[in-house]
């Protein structure tokens, strides 16, 4: 669905069911150069197990208007805002990579709107490479081969094939090419120099889980441990044999993490009155 955000249009996915403030939300915040389609089965799942879903396209990344914002503290309030147009009074958020760091930020900017994170391929602080960054600014098919050759274990699929006509490579490849030009050096950029990470984490008043792919070179998960151990409520799920695309190369271990956080942190809350 549509929204309008600051002015612009916003785009977020629902899961294929029509979005209900009334319904626990769950957010989906994509990664650099990537858009809300990179979560498709893990948000439609949700949306068809009793979850209002919102699964957005950051501003200036898919189908939402406006240039892509500057900086993680800027991304998260944009998606604050999109929350706040949207109805919903309390929602967690999961996010992937640059995402990760927004959900973080967003959890404290608005502690009482955000009440879980899950935080997917995550790291802190998130450097870029010099060689990548490069890349990004001269050269982005170069980058995004890069990117493609990092994201993925290699174990998964060989040559990157889970079925007839399919490839994660190729997927992610055509998902990048969408993106318009520039956008990749400003998420890149906005990663490499968000600071607040550390005395987000310490200060935050919700549960966060960290799901992590053990053959991830982009995040690898030793490069996620001064945050685990910077946040009070800490769950840690490492993916066995999966690289930085933890939702392409497996799909199903990344949702049954999401389903078992989600419902066991239900269990523990009190019923609304």
């Amino acid at each position: 669905m549509f929204l309008e955000v600051a002015g612009q249009k916003a785009y977020a996915y629902t899961g294929g069911k029509a979005f209900d403030a009334t319904l626990p939300c769950v957010v989906f915040v994509h990664g650099a150069q990537h858009d809300h389609s990179v979560w498709i089965l893990q948000s439609r799942y949700f949306a068809h197990h009793g979850y209002g879903v919102l699964a957005v396209d950051l501003p200036g990344h898919g189908r939402s208007e406006g240039p892509a914002l500057e900086s993680i503290e800027a991304m998260a309030a944009w998606v604050l805002q999109l929350l706040q147009v949207a109805g919903v009074q309390q929602a967690a958020m999961v996010g992937h990579s640059m995402g990760s760091l927004i959900a973080l930020e967003a959890a404290g900017q608005a502690p009482q709107l955000i009440n879980r994170i899950a935080m997917v391929g995550a790291a802190y602080p998130m450097k870029v490479s010099d060689a990548l960054l490069d890349a990004a600014r001269n050269d982005e098919p170069r980058a995004f081969d890069m990117i493609n050759q990092w994201s993925h274990s290699g174990v998964t699929h060989r040559p990157g094939n889970p079925g007839p006509g399919f490839s994660v490579y190729i997927e992610n490849l055509r998902l990048m090419e969408r993106q318009k030009p520039g956008v990749l050096l400003n998420d890149f950029s906005a990663c490499n120099v968000y600071a607040a990470g550390e005395q987000r984490a310490r200060e935050l008043q919700c549960a966060a889980l960290f799901i992590l792919g053990q053959r991830d070179m982009m995040t690898p998960p030793k490069a996620a441990r001064g945050l685990i151990s910077a946040i009070a409520q800490t769950q840690v799920e490492i993916i066995p044999n999966c690289g930085h695309a933890l939702m392409a190369e497996r799909p199903d271990a990344v949702l049954r993490a999401l389903t078992g956080f989600m419902a066991a942190l239900e269990a523990r809350e009190p019923a609304s009155t």
